[in-house]
């Protein structure tokens, strides 16, 4: 079994209000969840307006799997105007790993 995880450190647009943040950033883990079938949550900054931590993790067989996830969370993510995506942690793991 493989886990990976990926953590987004995101820079938001026109964002004047937590209530603003909020409709940016649940869209985008809405969006991650549906297209990705990963579990994905809100995992910094959370009182900061402008800024976000979106996290996301994924389970399966193998890696190749995993890594190809992952890959495309990333573009989704770099790809949205809304959003200016600061950096990009991931990590992959195996169940045998100690």
């Amino acid at each position: 079994m493989w886990f990976g995880w990926i953590e987004f450190d995101l820079l938001l647009g026109d964002v004047h209000s937590l209530k603003q943040k909020r409709s940016v950033v649940r869209p985008l883990m809405a969006e991650i969840r549906r297209r990705f079938e990963v579990s994905v949550a809100e995992t910094g900054n959370l009182d900061a307006h402008r800024r976000a931590v979106v996290s996301a993790g994924v389970v399966a067989a193998d890696a190749a799997h995993v890594i190809k996830v992952l890959d495309g969370l990333e573009r989704l993510v770099a790809e949205r105007p809304d959003i200016e995506l600061l950096s990009a942690r991931r990590r992959l793991h195996s169940s045998e790993d100690e």
